[in-house]
């Protein structure tokens, strides 16, 4: 029995009559009823009573006719999302991502993925950066969203955006009134930053601290915006985050811009070396695009991305 034997019974079925299926099917009336003759026939049972005027469904027929479709309709889901793979549009893709990379970034792509493809699967995964480089390596995630520098030997690493860091200070802070505040005027509050892992490279915080030339006074540390900014929203220090962070509102803080040349964060996408998959390259493409269409910071002159001395965007290369 193969496929088109159930399209030709379904098409009697619905028509209970043999002329009008074969016209519906493009086809001749004795090869139609040749074909369900032999279905019956391997089938064993009898599926249509066939009377001088009419077409009849048996008890059998009925039965058959509802799995039959259900057959059909499973079989074209099957044949769009084999289609919808070999195009990259469905995944599952597990995508590793940074904090405050969903402050801005990653939610447009994944509006702009969800607009130009409702059936890709994604799975998100907040990480730190040496974490991603274990995921990526193992295969536990297929692509990375990570701040730069970023020691991924054996990964493909391309920039994407990026941003001036910006003061997160308690609403009560000396310094919360002013348009901008210098570096400087927070060597000696404590800083509330993201955790510092051994192979996670320069530390976004204390990179800043130190290109201002002062040694900064770490009291927390934790690996999730919101616990951060609920820490300085109690008094209890003050933080550098990307400017991005202006999206977050949250009562007791308030965001300041830092006086030029403000210290520069850069955001990157790591993914295999080897050529990627379909569903791979469908989002890496939503994602250049995301950040495309993202501002793009001027950098201040003298400014460099934290942890690198040079001034200009690093290209895509392969680490």
């Amino acid at each position: 029995m193969e496929l088109r034997h159930l399209r030709y019974f379904v098409a009697v079925a619905e028509e209970l009559h043999f002329g009008r299926a074969a016209a519906r099917l493009h086809m001749a009336q004795p090869p139609l009823s040749r074909q369900i003759r032999q279905l019956e026939e391997e089938l064993g049972v009898t599926l249509l009573d066939r009377g001088k005027r009419r077409v009849d469904l048996t008890p059998a027929g009925r039965t058959f006719l509802a799995e039959a479709r259900r057959v059909l309709v499973q079989s074209e889901r099957a044949v769009r999302a084999a289609q919808r793979t070999e195009r990259g549009e469905i995944g599952p893709l597990a995508l590793g991502f940074v904090p405050a990379a969903d402050l801005e970034l990653l939610p447009r792509a994944l509006r702009l993925c969800s607009a130009r493809h409702p059936h890709f699967e994604l799975e998100l995964h907040p990480m730190t950066r040496c974490q991603q480089v274990d995921a990526l390596r193992s295969g536990r995630i297929q692509v990375g969203v990570v701040f730069l520098p970023f020691d991924g030997g054996g990964l493909t690493i391309e920039p994407l955006s990026r941003e001036p860091l910006v003061a997160v200070l308690p609403a009560g802070h000396r310094l919360a009134r002013r348009e901008r505040v210098r570096m400087l005027d927070l060597q000696d509050d404590p800083m509330i930053s993201f955790p510092r892992a051994r192979r996670d490279g320069d530390h976004m915080t204390l990179s800043a601290c130190r290109r201002a030339g002062f040694e900064p006074r770490m009291s927390y540390a934790t690996d999730r915006i919101e616990t951060n900014l609920a820490l300085v929203a109690a008094g209890l220090g003050v933080s550098l985050m990307p400017a991005s962070i202006k999206n977050l509102r949250r009562s007791g803080v308030v965001y300041r811009p830092l006086v030029p040349p403000a210290p520069q964060v850069e955001m990157a996408v790591a993914y295999p070396r080897e050529a990627p998959s379909p569903a791979v390259a469908t989002f890496l493409h939503v994602l250049r695009e995301a950040a495309r269409g993202r501002p793009r910071w001027p950098r201040p002159v003298g400014a460099a991305r934290l942890g690198s001395e040079s001034a200009e965007p690093a290209p895509s290369y392969s680490a």
